[in-house]
């Protein structure tokens, strides 16, 4: 049986509205009638009264068998987890020596990974004399690695100074 928690669903006696809208198990909208009413009903046709919405004014309670409400309410769920798709921020780190072989593979993956959806963040790694570059060389460098990807993307995040180097946040084009 359920109670009074939020996330639980009122039947039978844990409703508390006097009130309420009642749905019989045809789904046939019997109108406003008293909760001891409603209970009778239920009780007579040998189901549960279950509220289905308890913030309306009146709740509104359906007459049915709980198995088969939970059993439905499972499914909806089961069906919503199932279409909602995971965005994740995927990380390439370039760096300024990197050989152009790396750079396209790096860039296939990072298509790769705009094909399935995911944002890409790339991230060009300097170090040492390197961090002392001018800022348009370095940009000019990540931008050459961007200019490999086979996918059509658009920039999320534009370019911006980070901890390591330049940083980028692309995803793909809707």
């Amino acid at each position: 049986m359920a109670q009074n928690n939020s996330n639980r669903i009122n039947i039978n006696y844990y409703i508390k509205a006097r009130e309420l809208r009642v749905i019989d198990q045809d789904g046939n909208n019997i109108g406003i009638i008293s909760n001891d009413e409603a209970q009778r009903m239920a009780k007579d046709v040998g189901l549960d009264l279950i509220e289905i919405s308890a913030n309306a004014n009146p709740p509104i309670a359906k007459i049915m068998d709980y198995g088969k409400f939970q059993y439905d309410e499972n499914k909806k769920q089961k069906v919503s987890r199932a279409s909602v798709k995971t965005v994740e921020i995927k990380n390439i780190q370039v760096k300024i020596g990197t050989g152009e072989n790396d750079l396209n593979m790096k860039a296939r993956r990072a298509s790769e990974w705009l094909d399935e959806g995911h944002q890409v963040k790339a991230e060009l790694f300097v170090s040492g004399r390197s961090k002392f570059l001018p800022e348009e060389f370095l940009n000019t460098r990540l931008q050459k690695f961007l200019n490999l990807i086979s996918v059509d993307y658009k920039v999320s995040v534009p370019i911006k100074r980070g901890p390591k180097g330049p940083v980028i946040v692309i995803e793909k084009k809707k």
